[in-house]
């Protein structure tokens, strides 16, 4: 599993619509409004680099309103279980 986060500058008129088509593309697991440079952040699952690649590049690209993005693919995932299970260690 590839987990890849897509920042997104979009046009403001489209933000509302824009979340809405992102998070009905396939691959697509979340879509977040966000503050600050960016204004939404959609997480992609998808099984390989390649379909990632293509949900970026050609699903999520060809969607009116999108002005910029950045993507980041994650190489680890840490729950906060894990973390808390982690720092517990020791402690008795």
């Amino acid at each position: 599993m590839v987990t890849g986060f897509v920042l997104i500058t979009a046009e403001p008129a489209r933000i509302a619509a824009l979340s809405e088509e992102l998070a009905s593309l396939e691959g697509v697991s979340e879509v977040y409004s966000v503050t600050g440079e960016w204004d939404l952040v959609a997480v992609v699952r998808v099984r390989n680099h390649e379909q990632l690649a293509d949900v970026v590049t050609v699903e999520i690209a060809k969607l009116e309103g999108i002005r910029r993005t950045e993507t980041m693919v994650a190489f680890r995932a840490y729950s906060r279980h894990d973390l808390e299970a982690a720092f517990s260690l020791g402690s008795d």
